[in-house]
């Protein structure tokens, strides 16, 4: 098997989970009935500079807040797959639509709903502190916990392995 470092040079994708990924897990709810989640700004710089280098991503969650919509939207994602009961069903759509194969596709998620995906990917991976089921199966385990930095981990590994790490054009975080 490859090690780590050769197979982030295949990665033409990333697809994320969202609480315990994006978030430390913790949710506060609201008077209004939305669930409140804090994430780590440079997680989010690090999309936005994915993005603009030319790689798709796609959140796949089985949550539903329009507020984390709106994050991502904010960041420039487009595949926003919220509410999910079938994460490879989400995942399948989301390869079709720009032809990349599952074995391109970098995954990140914490828990047991990211089980089935991740066996599906070429790169699953895991913040340091997912299920033990999870990080099991993942070919890299981030020195970073969810919502502490785990999402920029991959990406900016990944961007600099293709010398696409640098400064974005605008400053979304």
């Amino acid at each position: 098997m490859q090690n780590f470092k050769e197979l982030l040079r295949n990665v033409k994708a990333f697809a994320f989970d969202v609480d315990g990924v994006f978030t430390d897990g913790t949710v506060i709810l609201h008077p209004s009935g939305d669930l409140l989640r804090s994430s780590n700004t440079r997680d989010g710089y690090a999309v936005h500079v994915a993005i603009e280098k030319g790689f798709p991503i796609a959140i796949i969650s089985g949550g539903k807040s329009e507020s984390v919509k709106e994050r991502f939207k904010g960041l420039g994602i487009t595949d926003i797959y919220l509410g999910v009961n079938d994460k490879i069903d989400a995942l399948e759509d989301f390869r079709f639509k720009y032809g990349i194969e599952l074995s391109e596709i970098l995954y990140m998620g914490d828990d047991l709903p990211d089980y089935n995906v991740m066996k599906k990917v070429g790169i699953p991976t895991c913040p340091a502190d997912a299920a033990p089921e999870i990080s099991g199966i993942s070919v890299y385990v981030s020195n970073y916990s969810g919502g502490k930095g785990c999402v920029r981990d991959v990406i900016e590994q990944v961007l600099r392995l293709n010398d696409k790490w640098g400064p974005a054009s605008t400053n979304k975080q």
